[in-house]
């Protein structure tokens, strides 16, 4: 590339590495909703999956590859025939398609888990990437664990794949290990010894093992890298990947220090960490950097009373530019339909009328229980009552005996088509009589694996945020629900969940539910 290309492109791995997380199970169409998110975020690059790992993988990269226009639309394959085919075919679809091929090049990995020698994995690379090279055009190359590769033989092996037909080659700090000034000479390196670098991109997907995933991909920036791949709020195996919000955001206001922009439409990017957030259920620690609670909240009086004067006085950013409106309005029990509208849409949200219809009752019942309504409470709102997956079991009522020296009981009220069923329950806390009780009311076998529950907003009326992941069949499915009173937000997010199940799994799991519907 050339040298006055001040442009750094982004490649999101949320939908791949991401998904990798431990306990994080998406299905197509949470995949979806992500990836049409990170098309207005505006990421040059999607990696939508892994197609050869399993027919759902296969089926959301085509899903998306057929459906997300914007993005260039990757999948990812091993360096072999059956997965660079299996890749091409979930991505043929793509108006602009990349396939991302892998192979490892350290020693310990070539010794120990592929049983190959070096002469073996080059001839490996010049017939893998020439294959997918007969696919399409744009091919990414990366050798695993390479930054404990030997140098000569990784430029080897890169060299091999330039040769080949390869337009990116990716540089993988894949368990963490490097450091800033290491894996800047590394890069700098690779410049300098690979013949035809000129010609493609370099670009970097770092770990953050020692936490220092964001720090190594602005050294490698430093010397020469133009694409960083990386995941929403950093989520990914162990401990993560680069977190694209991080990295964004430090190019985006140190631009005077590192002289790169990206493409990025940095306003939609909390939008896009609480979307990432919900639908994976992993929550984004509250002192996290840029879409943190905390990031841009001051608890130092000298701090307040400076921000006060003037923002930038403790402020480099404002949170405004990454769409987190902090500023609250009053919203009541009183507020018409038409001023929610128009919040919703001040904070992002653009409902259509039937959505619009679900998120105003949920607005008034919530009202009725709480004074004023924030933009937190219209975001949980929206994020968590505006359904996507069909409700084949619906909460209609809840009732709790409990108490330190009483039995907890659960009675619940469950609506399946016209009919209601009610079933009730012992457990050893209220939550768990809940879920027993919703157990024998749908009839299906599921096992809770976690539970988790948050405050969204503050104050003795706080709204309360429930996550649940259970399993069945082997599989986990995640469920969401809010309000003020955590049983009831407990309840709904456990159903939540069922609900996936069947959406899933289909009807026949239905098998021991006692009703028509």
């Amino acid at each position: 590339m050339p040298e006055n290309d001040k442009r750094i492109y982004i490649f999101d791995t949320t939908l791949r590495d991401g998904e990798q997380s431990p306990g994080v199970s998406l299905n197509i169409e949470e995949k979806l909703e992500i990836a049409h998110q990170l098309a207005r975020l505006k990421v040059d690059v999607i990696e939508a999956g892994f197609p050869i790992a399993s027919p759902g993988d296969f089926e959301a990269v085509k899903a998306i590859a057929r459906e997300v226009e914007g993005p260039v639309i990757a999948g990812l394959a091993r360096i072999n025939d059956r997965d660079i085919d299996r890749a091409w075919e979930a991505l043929q679809y793509a108006k602009k398609a990349r396939i991302h091929v892998f192979i490892a090049t350290s020693d310990i990995h070539l010794k120990h888990k592929l049983r190959m020698t070096r002469e073996e994995v080059l001839e490996a690379v010049r017939k893998g990437v020439a294959r997918a090279k007969s696919y399409c055009s744009d091919i990414e190359f990366s050798p695993e664990d390479a930054s404990r590769s030997d140098m000569d033989f990784m430029c080897q092996v890169l060299a091999a794949a330039v040769e080949a037909g390869a337009t990116v080659l990716n540089i993988p700090d894949t368990v963490g290990y490097a450091t800033p000034e290491e894996f800047g000479r590394r890069i700098a390196e690779i410049r300098e010894k690979v013949p035809g670098i000129d010609k493609v991109k370099i670009s970097v997907h770092c770990h953050n093992d020692l936490g220092l995933a964001v720090a190594n991909s602005l050294a490698a920036i430093s010397n020469g890298a133009l694409q960083v791949e990386g995941a929403i709020n950093g989520i990914g195996e162990r401990a993560g990947n680069t977190a694209l919000e991080e990295l964004i955001m430090a190019l985006h206001t140190r631009r005077d220090f590192y002289g790169y922009k990206t493409g990025i439409s940095i306003g939609e990017i909390y939008r896009t960490s609480k979307l990432v957030s919900r639908l994976t259920g992993m929550p984004v620690q509250y002192n996290k950097a840029i879409v943190g609670k905390n990031a841009f909240v001051h608890e130092a009086g000298i701090h307040q009373d400076g921000v006060l004067k003037e923002r930038t006085t403790y402020e480099i950013m404002n949170p405004e530019m990454i769409g987190s409106f902090q500023n609250n309005i009053y919203l009541g029990k009183h507020s018409g339909r038409h001023a929610l509208k128009q919040r919703l849409e001040q904070l992002g949200f653009n409902l259509g009328e039937k959505e619009l219809d679900t998120a105003f009752k949920r607005f008034k019942e919530l009202a009725d229980r709480k004074k004023e309504i924030t933009d937190r409470d219209l975001e949980a709102i929206v994020e968590h009552e505006i359904k996507h997956i069909p409700e084949k079991f619906v909460l209609e009522s809840i009732h709790i005996s409990t108490g330190n020296k009483v039995v907890p009981t659960a009675t619940i009220g469950i609506r399946i088509g016209d009919t209601l069923k009610e079933e009730a329950a012992c457990g050893e806390g209220p939550i768990d009589a809940a879920f027993k009780a919703i157990d024998k009311a749908t009839g299906i076998p599921v096992c809770l694996k976690s539970y988790s529950l948050d405050a969204v907003t503050g104050g003795k009326d706080a709204v309360g945020e429930v996550t649940a992941k259970i399993e069945y069949d082997g599989q986990l499915f995640i469920g969401r629900g809010i309000s003020t009173d955590v049983l009831e937000a407990s309840a709904r997010a456990y159903l939540s969940a069922v609900n996936k199940v069947v959406y899933e799994k289909g009807e026949e799991v239905l098998g021991n539910v006692a009703v028509n519907s």
